[in-house]
């Protein structure tokens, strides 16, 4: 399943060439096209380092190795880079994953970033249920279900009976006032 975009490709590259070629200024190409200015000028610096590709919507999915997150928290430890020089030199899509990675790294040390994600781990030893065959159920098979349903009607009766019989007493307990 894909992830929603808010701006697609088309978009994006309408509003670079707009600034590029066609030498609108960003202000006015952000006003025209109802866009945050910051929004614009990382599409530009994406634009200029990636080219075309770098305005492509990127999965969510994206899973990066160990040596390379710390890589590049340690740039940013050491004031080398800002946060969103620092993604655009690694082309992370996002400062938030880049700001996740700094404060893991603060609170728990370089080892956090090599574990894998969270999460449920996919289960492969998932059993489906059974499907029905078109096949008639012989004789002793209809009543083995028969005799199933009339055990889960009878015990259900049985509970509801105690239920009811348990509010009775409770009712009787009850002092009159």
């Amino acid at each position: 399943m894909e992830r929603k975009v808010k701006y697609n490709y088309e978009f994006k590259l309408r509003c670079i060439e707009e600034v590029l070629k066609k030498h609108a200024s960003i202000s006015h190409v952000k006003t025209k096209n109802g866009i945050q200015e910051s929004l614009l000028k990382k599409w530009l610096s994406y634009y200029k380092k990636y080219g075309k590709d770098g305005l492509i919507p990127r999965a969510n999915t994206t899973q990066y190795e160990g040596d390379f997150k710390l890589k590049a928290v340690l740039i940013i430890k050491n004031k080398t880079l800002s946060m969103s020089s620092a993604c655009l030199k690694f082309n992370i899509p996002s400062v938030s994953t880049l700001m996740n990675w700094v404060s893991k790294y603060d609170t728990f040390g370089a080892s956090v970033l090599y574990k894998q994600a969270l999460g449920r781990p996919m289960n492969k030893d998932f059993k489906r249920a059974k499907k029905k065959s078109d096949k008639p159920l012989t004789r002793e098979e209809e009543l083995l279900k028969e005799n199933e349903a009339l055990r889960c009607e009878n015990a259900l009766l049985k509970k509801f009976n105690a239920l009811i019989q348990e509010k009775k007493l409770q009712q009787q307990k009850k002092p009159k006032l």
